[in-house]
């Protein structure tokens, strides 16, 4: 049975049993709510509870622990020989599952039945250009053992759904039987459904963190995998980027990290002033209307996806450049020969993280108290003299933190990078020359079928580790100056 039919079923039988449970309390009280501990609604929330809590809990847990069981399983059987043919395990298994994929779609389709599919052996069909007929694309003819292994799979996958099927539903018909005997007039049902409604909320709070922790781990271990394959010095110290898959790769994230602060920094130099200075007019200059209309204008800029400021860096303003700057263009000089550029990329990042700068500078000054705006005019101060000596000083420790969330959120872009920075990586200070980033490397080393005990390839979580190390800090460093010198006023 498919997940999506297995959910929809627990929830109906949930459905079905709220109203059992709200009909058996009132039959408790002959027909009289008042009679009832609780209101009817609760006795049926408890069983409906007890219906699909534990039951969708066992389908999570179980749709998580299955795969992993069976590749587990599936790899142990694999004979070497195919492993070294295939020149990984990761590389062979993944063959496996689309070979299984591609046998259910026979079946699905109708080219064979689930015993004849599973009785198949590549020595009498070219099973290679079966899975075509059915839409998937194998690079290399399917050997005997890689079709077994995916029998087996396809076979351990369908027991596994099978046994999930029973085991939920029954889940499911038990907790509802239990809650209905549970239900009578004198039940605490109220009291139940309130600490299961308050699980529920601690069990969404934990999700975020958890979440947090499976991904620091997940880094942490294959960057640990990573340092044994390859020196830690060259990678900390060195000075060449030049992953080539033949095991000499050098592989240093200097030249990576240098790309990625420079941008940040063209970024931030477009960001942070016209930012400041959008956020000072609208909160202190702007009328009403200019405000109302202004301010949601400048914040569509943060709902355009990063992709199109990828592509407008691409298309657009990297030619513009180009036609300025470059060998035969309007000033005649030779400084830029590709499109692509340090320039490219944060100018157009910077324009993307304007309004992370505005929006939060802007509720930061309208936080300053009108009295002390008031006290300097009383003073007789001018506009611009109190936003320079009251406004902004009082405002600075935000001000700062905003900047600071702005910078973590550039050093983290990915695609605006990857179209409009180009691929190069070196120790450049020239903004018209192409760089690359660490994001863009992460990208790269990641795309395709890449081989997980290689450092070529392992080197991405090393990477990964390093940025969220860098972006964890300044997350830290700007809520430190936020605390340590936020105004407090009444």
């Amino acid at each position: 049975m498919p997940l999506l039919w297995l959910v929809l079923i627990v929830l109906a039988l949930a459905t079905v049993g709220f109203f059992i449970g709200r009909f058996r309390a009132l039959q408790s009280a002959d027909g009289n709510s008042r009679n009832l501990h609780s209101l009817p609604v609760y006795y049926g929330m408890n069983v409906a509870i007890a219906v699909a809590v534990p039951a969708l809990l066992v389908t999570l847990i179980w749709s998580l622990i299955q795969p992993v069981i069976i590749d587990t399983s599936i790899s142990s059987s694999i004979p070497a020989s195919v492993i070294e043919e295939g020149s990984s395990l990761s590389l062979v298994m993944s063959e496996v599952r689309r070979v299984a994929d591609g046998l259910d779609l026979m079946v699905a389709e109708g080219m064979y039945s689930s015993d004849e599919v599973n009785n198949l052996r590549a020595d009498f069909v070219d099973v290679r250009s079966r899975l075509a007929e059915v839409g998937v694309a194998l690079g290399a003819p399917v050997g005997n053992s890689v079709l077994m292994a995916a029998q087996d799979y396809r076979i351990m996958n369908a027991n596994g759904i099978l046994a999930m099927t029973l085991v939920v539903l029954l889940l499911a018909l038990a907790g509802g039987a239990y809650s209905t005997a549970l239900t009578d007039r004198d039940f605490r049902a109220r009291n139940v459904v309130e600490k299961a409604i308050l699980a529920l909320l601690i069990a969404s709070a934990s999700i975020a963190i958890l979440t947090t922790v499976g991904i620091v781990l997940s880094m942490v271990f294959e960057t640990r995998n990573f340092f044994g394959l390859h020196s830690w010095t060259d990678f900390f110290f060195g000075s060449t980027w030049a992953p080539n898959f033949r095991g000499d790769s050098e592989l240093s994230i200097l030249p990576l990290l240098w790309g990625t602060l420079y941008i940040s920094f063209v970024a931030l130099l477009v960001a942070v002033p016209i930012g400041l200075f959008a956020a000072i007019y609208l909160s202190e200059y702007a009328s009403k209307p200019v405000r109302s209309f202004a301010k949601p204008l400048l914040e569509i800029l943060a709902g355009i996806p990063t992709i199109v400021y990828g592509l407008f860096a691409l298309v657009t303003f990297g030619p513009f450049l180009l036609r300025w700057f470059g060998d035969g263009g309007v000033l005649g000089l030779d400084w830029m020969t590709d499109a692509r550029s340090v320039a490219t990329a944060g100018i157009v990042m910077g324009i993307m993280l304007i309004p992370f700068v505005s929006s939060l500078s802007d509720d930061i000054i309208n936080a300053v108290p009108q009295s002390m705006r008031d006290g300097s005019y009383g003073l007789g101060a001018t506009k611009s003299e109190t936003i320079r000596q009251v406004i902004l000083p009082a405002a600075l420790p935000g001000i700062v933190g905003a900047i600071l969330l702005a910078t973590s959120r550039a050093i983290g872009e990915t695609m605006i990078v990857v179209l409009g920075a180009g691929a190069i990586a070196r120790l450049s200070v020239n903004p018209l020359e192409a760089l690359t980033t660490i994001t863009t490397r992460i990208v790269s080393q990641l795309t395709g079928d890449g081989d997980f005990s290689s450092p070529e390839t392992l080197v991405a979580f090393a990477l990964g580790l390093t940025l969220f190390v860098i972006t964890l800090g300044l997350n830290v460093l700007a809520l430190y100056i936020v605390r340590k010198y936020r105004e407090q006023y009444e």
